[in-house]
């Protein structure tokens, strides 16, 4: 029996869902390419320097990544950037254990959501590596 290919449809669906994951990095590369100056305030406030090469690498590593990941092509390496970006983002900007009351809430939901979307990134880099063809593909038992 021939292995199952995906119609138009799945693909179309995949794409989509990879979009979708990507949608945050793109909005923020965008933005922060758009108005420069408040990429580079950004960095500052989060104490960040130098600043303006910090903000240049975040906004090349955000849409950088993303079109990895959309492209398919190095996609593996995209997505894992993205993982890392956003993990390390996440306790830069969401120390919610320096933080009390409300605050504290909001950041600590912050920080474990940008974890659930890094271990769909590394999600992402897995299938790449394991899928059928794939480079590092993995032995089935």
């Amino acid at each position: 029996m021939a292995p199952h290919r995906p119609g138009a449809g799945i693909r179309a669906l995949h794409w989509l869902a990879l979009l979708l994951l990507c949608a945050a990095y793109l909005q923020g590369g965008l933005n922060k390419l758009l108005d420069f100056g408040s990429a580079v305030g950004e960095m500052q406030h989060f104490g960040l320097q130098p600043a303006a090469p910090l903000a240049v690498l975040v906004i090349t590593g955000e849409l950088g990544a993303a079109a990895m990941i959309l492209s398919g092509r190095l996609r593996w390496l995209g997505a894992a950037w993205l993982a890392l970006f956003t993990v390390a983002a996440s306790f830069i900007a969401n120390r919610f254990w320096e933080m009390a009351g409300m605050e504290r809430f909001m950041a600590a939901n912050s920080f474990y959501e940008h974890l659930g979307l890094a271990g769909g990134f590394l999600l992402v880099a897995w299938h790449d590596l394991t899928r059928e063809g794939g480079r590092w593909h993995a032995q089935r038992p």
